[in-house]
């Protein structure tokens, strides 16, 4: 995170409840995506049919959208933001505590001029709503129809770019609440792109103008997507297996 914008990321991380550590791993993960690699668990064919029924078990409950979308947002509010992910560096440990502290903080001093209910009844919805947003926003990004998958010794950087990452053309109200976040087919390919400058960059070249991009109503197919197929490259449903198992 860079210095100048230290005292922002604080104002931040107590209005989002997300540590800094972890804005700035979450980029990372964007930037270096390959196949099975970022927020939302995806796994092959094979690999599903190679699991445990356990596994299947856990893996089916994990991308069911009501588990996904409803109780997701607790999850990374209460359990992800909260408490530090294993192996996690001193910096990291401390933004995690001082996050959690000045949460305490800010929250116990307003409901005690305002009174706890009043804090709650406001920030209650406003956080878990953003935080289902922010989580389909994540899934949209590289679960889509006609996405791209590959191993790493056949991954590409400029096709995970501009095939497996999406260009989410939103309503120019939505575009500008989610920071141009549709645009994230050139964020991948050029990470360092101001998020303003995304649509500018977008409309700077027929390479862009003529990428292919999904709709808000279009996008809602991907709602039942849950696994990709390596022979088809493509999003497939569960019940699309049964066919690998009669081979």
């Amino acid at each position: 995170m860079y210095p100048k914008y230290s005292q922002l990321c604080i104002v931040i991380t107590v209005i989002t409840v997300e540590p800094p550590s972890i804005m700035q791993q979450t980029g990372i993960w964007i930037e270096e995506v390959t196949n099975g690699t970022g927020d939302i668990w995806t796994l092959t064919v094979n690999e599903y049919l190679s699991r445990s029924w356990f596994r299947k078990l856990m893996y089916r409950l994990y991308r069911n959208p009501i588990v996904l979308f409803g109780l997701g947002p607790l999850y990374v509010l209460f359990i992800q933001y909260r408490f530090n992910r294993k192996h996690a560096g001193r910096k990291e440990r401390w933004n995690t505590y001082a996050t959690n502290i000045a949460i305490i903080v800010v929250w116990g001093v307003l409901s005690w001029l305002l009174g706890w209910q009043a804090v709650l009844l406001v920030q209650a919805p406003i956080l878990y709503l953003s935080a289902m947003a922010g989580i389909w926003l994540f899934y949209i990004q590289h679960q889509f129809d006609n996405g791209y998958f590959e191993n790493a010794e056949n991954w590409g950087y400029e096709s995970s770019a501009m095939e497996g990452s999406s260009f989410y053309k939103l309503p120019k109200p939505l575009q500008w609440i989610t920071g141009n976040i549709g645009f994230h087919h050139i964020h991948h390919l050029s990470p360092r792109v101001p998020n303003y400058n995304l649509p500018k960059v977008s409309e700077s070249d027929d390479f862009f103008r003529n990428a292919p991009f999904i709709g808000f109503w279009s996008s809602l197919r991907s709602l039942r997507h849950r696994l990709w197929d390596e022979k088809e490259k493509r999003f497939v449903h569960f019940k699309d297996t049964k066919k690998y198992l009669t081979q």
